[in-house]
């Protein structure tokens, strides 16, 4: 049985074993009574928190922006955060209230892996050079922050697109290998935040298009020179879009 499945029974039947005990307790010993193996959550999350929690749930929920935007990983609970939470309750057929609660870490923990990579990518897809990450423009740890970031706004494409998967060819890259590889002195590969998708299935236009609502502020696709081939989007600080023959601009 794979160990998302094995993890997620585990988690309902200690949730039904909670609910046993009686009614009497609080609504945020829900989260608790979920463990995951990769992070936890012990409270419910509303407009207005702020924390490592805050952190965690902005990172998992980052594929879940307005059109064009970015959330921020800041540890604060804003109103983009909340429209973010409720476009992934919305998404999940949960209750879309903007508040993270027991029902939305459940679903989190099911679509997680204990090293915090969603359950559909792994760290080895986004890392093309050194497997210890370092090299590039950021530090090692940096780098495979962006990384995880990046996999969850692909998470949340791959389910917006029918989930169906999603090819990544190419993602860190030290200077060594960016230069290897003939890339531009300052891609976006060398801080571990950019992904190469090669067509599959989904044409590359298709997930060009839908990469505006997943939190990317880079996009380049068909049209845009050495790129016919892949569509690359990473999240740089501000936007540049550009796949013309995709009408991405």
């Amino acid at each position: 049985m794979p160990r998302r499945t094995v993890r997620t029974v585990l988690a309902l039947v200690m949730v039904a074993a909670a609910l046993l005990v009686g009614s009497a307790a609080s609504a945020t010993a829900g989260p608790a009574a979920a463990a995951d193996g990769c992070y936890t959550w012990t409270r419910d999350l509303a407009q207005g928190a702020s924390g490592d929690d805050v952190t965690q749930l902005q990172v998992r929920i980052s594929g879940y922006p307005a059109s064009g935007e970015v959330i921020t990983v800041d540890g604060q609970f804003g109103p983009a955060t909340k429209a973010a939470v409720t476009r992934f309750q919305q998404a999940y057929g949960l209750t879309a209230n903007g508040t993270a609660g027991a029902a939305t870490y459940q679903k989190i923990y099911e679509l997680q892996d204990d090293d915090c990579s969603p359950v559909h990518f792994d760290f080895s897809e986004l890392n093309n050079c050194n497997s210890d990450w370092s090299g590039g423009a950021v530090s090692a740890a940096q780098a495979k922050s962006n990384a995880l970031r990046t996999m969850w706004k692909l998470e949340a494409m791959r389910h917006s697109l029918g989930d169906q998967p999603l090819r990544v060819t190419s993602g860190f890259r030290s200077k060594a290998c960016n230069d290897q590889v003939g890339g531009a002195p300052s891609s976006r590969h060398l801080y571990g935040d950019a992904a190469d998708l090669g067509a599959g299935s989904h044409s590359l236009c298709t997930m060009a298009k839908e990469a505006r609502n997943r939190g990317f502020h880079g996009i380049l696709g068909p049209g845009y020179p050495g790129h016919d081939d892949h569509t690359h989007v990473d999240h740089r600080s501000s936007k540049y879009w550009d796949a013309p023959d995709c009408g991405v601009s």
